[in-house]
């Protein structure tokens, strides 16, 4: 029997685009209203200061199918991307930047891989990149070879916005920090096949980048995390226990030979390692504590892994309004 086709869910963070707003929602109508297939537009306002959300109000107000949330500050676009995905209703969900160098006339491509081939999630790749290569391609090149081998999902762009993702592979995920951008390797976890298709890319005409060194930084502190979530988070002792192994048995080692060294060489005299050696005696017993506070942090992230599983309602946004076309 033929499925039928999936509901669209459209996802799209907004921080200071009053510019753009306009002409990004004629094109997120013109692309979605054409597919033959349920849909809805989410546009996430994260505390913009400028007009963006009355431009925002202005085109869910021409348009139908439009949904708007309004943060009460700008929480960053994690954030926005995790309410725009808590707050979908449909099967596939699909997410884009606001500064139109996404190309919402890309969706249907992305539609047609998922569904031609059953995969969990399509990344867009921006193959003819029109950003500047000092500043954006290169560092964008390094990040995506680091991430690619970090968590072993290899794809070309990472920083790629324009992603489409299966509404239930999507549930078990919990976003924070700048995870946004790791969406595909922490759906790796729950064994959803992804793909990547070539993808339009445009250069920015209006509004300013969002980009800058101090979100780079953030950007490898949350690799870190997810290269952690993926492999231990089953298991966090795994990871803790083996370096407790480590330290304890380099210092059980030490101690070993100081013993042996002090039963079986003759003519020491009493108190000689800690007076004319300390470090033989000092470091062992140091390598032993450490051991000790490792498996202690073990024990620790075990628990929080399991209220990491057990407790996940919190929130990393705060909603001021919301807001539905006329006949959404």
């Amino acid at each position: 029997m033929n499925k039928p086709p999936f509901s669209v869910s459209v996802v799209v963070p907004v921080y200071n685009e009053e510019e753009n707003v306009p002409t990004l929602t004629q094109r997120l109508h013109d692309s979605l209203s054409s597919i033959g297939r349920p849909y809805e537009i989410i546009l996430v306002d994260d505390g913009s200061r400028d007009a963006s959300w009355a431009r925002l109000r202005e085109a869910a107000g021409r348009h139908p199918h439009f949904r708007l949330i309004r943060f009460r500050r700008n929480f960053g676009q994690t954030a926005a991307m995790a309410a725009g995905i808590d707050s979908a209703r449909n099967d596939v969900i699909i997410t884009l930047d606001a500064d139109l160098q996404n190309d919402p006339a890309d969706i249907p491509r992305l539609l047609e891989e998922m569904e031609k081939n059953d995969y969990a999630v399509v990344s867009g790749w921006r193959k003819d990149r029109k950003d500047p290569l000092i500043n954006r391609r290169l560092p964008s090149m390094l990040a995506n070879g680091l991430i690619s081998n970090i968590t072993g999902v290899r794809l070309h762009d990472y920083g790629c916005t324009l992603k489409a993702y299966r509404r239930d592979v999507l549930q078990s995920i919990r976003l924070y920090g700048e995870m946004h951008r790791f969406i595909p390797a922490l759906c790796s976890w729950t064994g959803g096949q992804i793909a990547e298709v070539e993808v339009r890319h445009h250069p920015r005409v209006a509004g300013k980048s969002k980009y800058g060194i101090s979100r780079t930084f953030r950007v490898v502190l949350d690799l870190l995390t997810v290269k952690f979530l993926l492999r231990f988070t089953g298991g966090p002792m795994q990871l803790f226990g083996k370096i407790a192994f480590v330290f304890g048995g380099l210092g059980a080692l030490m101690l070993l030979v100081v013993l042996g060294d002090r039963l079986f060489a003759g003519g020491i005299q009493e108190h000689l390692y800690l007076v004319k050696r300390p470090f033989w005696v000092i470091t062992p017993f140091m390598l032993i504590g450490f051991c000790l506070q490792f498996i202690s942090m073990g024990l620790l992230a075990e628990v929080q892994t399991r209220t990491y599983h057990e407790s996940q309602d919190k929130r990393i946004y705060a909603v001021r309004e919301t807001f539905e076309s006329p006949s959404a």
